[in-house]
């Protein structure tokens, strides 16, 4: 069969439906709130409403119990969770965190946003996430803060992160918005370092639309995210105690009575969701490990993996193309996968330095004494992942098990046209694709 990409019929005509996990009882519970008519119910000042309304705080103990965490502080967005929670650690100007660039922007700009300096280290050759010998040789007197990332879905080495962060005497922020409902060695994402978001974003495993869940067991930092997400400067002045007003500037991060219930009619289904993703994950698992040279995702002992992505390396000794042009291929045959990731650390913000006002803060502040290093010299695995990986989306319901095999019958066409496909290489790949 003639490849698509070479003027073919795709193995795959129609576009994949969306993600939707609302239902019924979303609809319910939505018109329920809408019934009793007040969308919201916080108000920016120290009285009865600074924690908001009814469905905020039914929310967030129902969450509380099910993470086994004490506090759960909803946010309108996890990346408001994110900047929350470095405000809360006293993260500020001429200090640094370390995060991994192998992720969304908003990790990295939440340290940005807190004046600090974000200092990339590598990750995982198998799981891609944020490594913990990299972290550790990246540490300096100007750490203030880790942020893991449980990237595509699979945990962080938390133990090895942990343990760094005792010796260093460092706060631990995980960016647990692609692992929400999955545990590492017994204790959910989230809840294992000093703090911990996930993400209620249209395109996460569940979502509200958009909205975030911060935990902690630490009642001062609970205290700190909920003055920051409310207007904290405002609630300090009209007479609540803290200890200290490092970052008490107050945003509005604050989640809606409408989202707030939403999170809880989807909590209830997130187990079920997840399983679904269980059994297509292992049945494209299971077909792509027949195709020489693919490797199909790492699941390390006492991990679980929401394969909120599903991602494939290369063996480049066994695949004579690179993961740019097996994914031109694949897409071409109408299966959406997804090569070309950009690393954090090659963004514009930091390569040229710029983020606030046009003097280089943070980077350029004179009160930050550091030099990052935003090249990929130091990160050999990220370089790696650049040239022989891609992952995709679609490994999720309402796909089906057809839906899957049509998927491994694209990888057939493509690996029976691999002498084609070195030829188009050689004629169209881009130069830094190569």
């Amino acid at each position: 069969m003639t490849l698509a990409l070479l003027g073919g019929k795709p193995v795959r005509p129609n576009p994949y439906p969306p993600h939707i996990t609302t239902g019924k009882e979303d609809m319910e519970i939505t018109m329920e709130v809408m019934r009793e008519g007040i969308l919201s119910d916080f108000e920016g000042s120290n009285n009865q409403w600074f924690l908001g309304g009814k469905y905020v705080k039914m929310a967030e103990k129902e969450w509380a119990a099910y993470f086994g965490a004490k506090h759960c502080i909803s946010m309108n967005s996890a990346t408001s969770g994110l900047y929350a929670a470095v405000g809360a650690a006293g993260v500020g100007p001429g200090d640094e965190v370390i995060t991994s660039p192998w992720t969304m922007t908003a990790t990295a700009a939440a340290i940005v946003v807190n004046n600090a300096v974000p200092i990339f280290a590598d990750i995982d050759p198998e799981t891609f996430c944020l490594l913990p010998d990299d972290v550790e040789r990246k540490i300096t007197p100007r750490t203030k803060a880790i942020m893991p990332v449980h990237i595509y879905g699979h945990p962080a080495d938390m133990d090895g992160i942990m343990a760094l962060a005792k010796k260093h005497k460092l706060v631990v922020i995980e960016d647990a918005a692609q692992s929400t409902g999955i545990r590492y060695k017994g204790k959910m994402t989230g809840c294992i370092g000093h703090m911990g978001i996930h993400s209620l974003n249209c395109h996460k495993l569940i979502q509200t639309g958009e909205g975030g869940m911060v935990f902690t067991d630490d009642d001062d930092l609970a205290q700190r995210l909920q003055l920051i997400r409310n207007h904290a400067e405002a609630v300090v002045g009209t007479g609540m105690a803290v200890k200290s007003l490092v970052n008490m500037v107050g945003w509005n991060y604050r989640m809606n009575e409408v989202e707030a219930a939403i999170s809880m009619t989807q909590l209830r289904k997130l187990k079920t969701l997840q399983e679904e993703r269980y059994l297509l994950a292992d049945h494209i698992t299971s077909g792509i490990k027949k195709f020489k040279g693919l490797l199909t995702p790492t699941i390390r002992e006492g991990c679980e993996h929401t394969y909120y992505r599903y991602a494939v390396r290369l063996d480049p000794a066994a695949v004579p193309i690179t993961a740019h042009t097996l994914v031109e291929a694949l897409n071409a045959e109408g299966l959406d996968w997804y090569a070309g990731y950009k690393p954090l650390n090659l963004f514009p913000v930091y390569q040229e330095q710029i983020a606030f006002g046009d003097k280089g803060c943070p980077f350029k502040c004179p009160l930050y004494k550091g030099k990052p290093d935003y090249s990929l010299d130091s990160l050999p695995n990220v370089r790696r992942h650049l040239k022989y990986s891609f992952s995709t989306e679609n490994v999720r319901p309402p796909l089906t098990i057809a839906d899957m095999d049509l998927m491994l019958e694209g990888f057939d066409k493509v690996y029976k046209n691999m002498d084609k496909l070195v030829e188009w290489e050689k004629r169209n790949m881009k130069p830094g694709n190569k």
